[in-house]
């Protein structure tokens, strides 16, 4: 419980409209313009230029616009990722680094059954924009649980969370964290700091859906698309390159 209270009932990353936006022309729309995305990309035109001018010829909405710039890369930029992906086997998981904001909010909105978008890089990344500000809702706890699952089904060695401090109520996530990972069965650490971004660009064992620090870091697990895949049925995948499920 949040303050004595019980977390609020919440969709985490829903909008009303993703349903014409991320399924039928809505979707094809937005498929076809991340291959003109990646076009562009792939010849050294700026992100931010090149959903401009793409999202304003296929007159996308402004959340459509969101996850073309979430989820598109150039090609180069994904095999260069996918080159640095861990294999997710049990025994193969040392000390893992999370990304803990991050990972905990794709899993929200998975629970939730809220878009997530899928990138060329195979990354879950969702479309909840909180925007400095968090609340624990009612799918933390399940989010955080199987997490502590797959984390003790894959013989992690040891977890080390980094939430952003300046977000509100990330030193609620923190305890929440803390507490329900004392069966785990596997040391955990949860650190506020200032921006983890920093911390874990030079990581090796990374657990984050951020592009900035998969193409920094030296290695990265796929840990919210495992999950998505095998414990969250009710999760609203759409695949950019084609498919959606």
């Amino acid at each position: 419980m949040e303050g004595g209270k019980m977390p609020p009932t919440v969709r985490r990353g829903y909008d009303p409209q993703d349903q014409e936006w991320f399924s039928g022309p809505g979707l094809s729309r937005l498929q076809t313009a991340e291959q003109e995305v990646v076009w562009l990309l792939d010849r050294d035109y700026p992100l931010s230029s090149v959903i401009t001018l793409v999202g304003g010829h296929h007159q996308l909405s402004a959340r459509q616009r969101t996850a073309l710039h979430r989820a598109a890369a150039s090609q180069a930029a994904c095999r260069l990722r996918l080159a640095k992906q861990r294999p997710l086997a049990a025994g193969c998981l040392g000390d893992i680094a999370i990304d803990g904001l991050n990972l905990i909010i794709t899993l929200e909105t998975a629970l939730s059954g809220s878009v997530l978008i899928r990138g060329a890089d195979g990354v879950l990344r969702d479309l909840a924009g909180l925007r400095g500000t968090y609340r624990l809702i009612s799918q933390t706890d399940q989010a955080i649980d199987l997490l502590g699952q797959c984390l003790s089904d894959l013989n992690a060695a040891a977890a080390r969370f980094y939430l952003d401090a300046p977000v509100s109520n990330s030193g609620r996530l923190r305890q929440r964290i803390l507490e329900r990972s004392s069966g785990w069965g596997l040391p955990v650490r949860v650190d506020l700091v200032p921006d983890p971004d920093t911390l874990l660009a030079g990581q090796d064992c990374v657990v984050s859906s951020d592009s900035v620090i998969l193409d920094r870091c030296a290695g990265w697990f796929n840990l919210a698309a495992k999950l998505a895949a095998d414990r969250i049925p009710q999760a609203w995948i759409v695949d950019l390159d084609g498919h959606s499920c």
